[in-house]
């Protein structure tokens, strides 16, 4: 069993909140837009993590974290992306992928809009756990965390924080 710490869009904000729910997972995995290596840096000092860059990263965070990674953790195949969009209206090139290659747990970040959906025409679940950064629209700063216990993804949690 893993326990995963999921967030996205901190657009190079870390604080000691959200170090103390990473410090809990066994992995963090961050869907994009990290603004700043010092985020993954203060994360890898405590648990691994599994990164991808998004629209507002530098060269030097792209340089350091791929587009996408797929991966597996424990028996759920693992596709995490920063723009994918949703069920029904997934990013360009990301459909064909999808029905190509179909992961178990799909997950994106860059709307700031917490959702998770199941995508039952690819038979997948869908996760973005909105944004925990302090740039953007959202009102709320949030992120997820779940366990995924052989092909199982069980107790999923929001995490939110006032703006």
């Amino acid at each position: 069993m893993k326990k995963i710490l999921l967030l996205s869009d901190t657009h190079g904000y870390m604080d000691d909140k959200i170090l103390k729910y990473a410090q809990q997972a066994d992995e963090v995995w961050h869907a994009g837009d990290i603004g700043d290596l010092s985020v993954t840096d203060a994360i890898q000092k405590y648990k691994p993590l599994r990164a991808v860059y998004g629209n507002i990263d530098s060269t030097v965070v792209r340089t350091s974290f791929p587009e996408h990674q797929r991966f597996r953790c424990e028996d759920v195949s693992v596709w995490i992306t920063h723009i994918g969009g949703y069920p029904g209206r997934y990013a360009s090139g990301i459909s064909a992928e999808i029905q190509v290659n179909t992961p178990r747990l799909f997950i994106c970040g860059h709307s700031h809009i917490l959702k998770v959906m199941p995508d039952k025409k690819y038979g997948l679940l869908h996760m973005n756990p909105g944004a925990v950064g302090k740039h953007g629209f959202h009102k709320a700063r949030t992120m997820l965390r779940f366990e995924i216990d052989g092909d199982r993804i069980q107790n999923l949690e929001v995490i939110e924080f006032p703006r």
